[in-house]
């Protein structure tokens, strides 16, 4: 079985504009990423899907590969999707999707993913990367269970994805919402393991008009979900950070400059 990841970075971002050429620690902001994929030893190779030149010649100038691809995708599995299309794979084959702004994932966790999707052979299709929140998350406010830019995850018994959202899930009912432990709750992580066959099915699905679940929440999985996609949640050690702002991004380079970041030392 083939093992592709595909890394989707667009050039535009309203809280963060050419954020994958941030280059404040000696290296793009896309290239710590694709480097950190790169030592994965499931994945066998490591393509960036960009919509603009100047990513495309930045990925090329540290020897990366790279496709240019339309401008018009309404989401990063769309542009997933494209470069998988154009490449020799069969159905069953794995694709990784991998955000352009997570210089700190874990290569071993995806590993795992990609380890789990195989052991479950033909019986479930997408997989993904949840984590518990840290003990010493707020209890409330941002970064915490009840922040909606924190999507949560309920899993069953087989660790399959029962639902996504950005409210409380579960409520806890007994302290009328009241959050004591924040490491109860699931932070899911936006990876992704497609099997080539389902990726292109739920591209096709995304042509038409999103479900109401999708709409409500403004989260595509939850059009999967609906649509009777079983959903593997594979378990982190912990949450890593994605860059979304400037103030994020200097957190990192300081990070790596005082070698306390994650991404140091590979």
């Amino acid at each position: 079985m083939t093992v592709v990841a595909v890394i989707p970075a667009r050039y535009a971002s309203t809280r963060f504009p050419a954020k994958p050429l941030a280059n404040q620690t000696g290296k793009y902001l896309i290239q710590h990423v694709y480097e950190r994929v790169q030592s994965c030893e499931r994945i066998e190779q490591v393509i960036v899907a960009t919509d603009d030149d100047r990513i495309v010649s930045a990925v090329e100038s540290f020897g990366g590969i790279v496709r240019l691809t339309r401008k018009d995708h309404p989401s990063g599995t769309d542009r997933v999707a494209e470069v998988a299309d154009a490449l020799d794979l069969r159905d069953s084959d794995l694709v990784i999707n991998v955000q352009g702004d997570e210089p700190e994932i874990d290569p071993k966790v995806l590993d795992k993913l990609v380890a789990s999707m195989l052991a479950e052979g033909d019986t479930c299709s997408i997989g993904t990367l949840a984590a518990h929140f840290q003990k010493e998350a707020p209890c409330s406010g941002p970064g915490s269970p009840t922040d909606p830019n924190c999507v949560k995850v309920v899993v069953d018994d087989r660790s399959r994805a029962i639902y996504f959202s950005r409210s409380l899930i579960p409520y806890p009912r007994a302290t009328n919402g009241t959050i004591h432990d924040p490491s109860r709750w699931l932070l899911h992580l936006g990876v992704y393991a497609f099997r080539v066959g389902a990726l292109a099915g739920l591209v096709r699905q995304g042509d038409g008009s999103q479900c109401e679940l999708e709409t409500c929440e403004s989260l595509e999985q939850l059009r999967w979900l609906s649509a009777g996609q079983t959903i593997r949640v594979v378990m982190a050690d912990h949450p890593f950070v994605g860059i979304d702002t400037p103030e994020e991004y200097r957190a990192f380079v300081e990070r790596v400059r005082s070698g306390c970041s994650a991404e140091v030392g590979t």
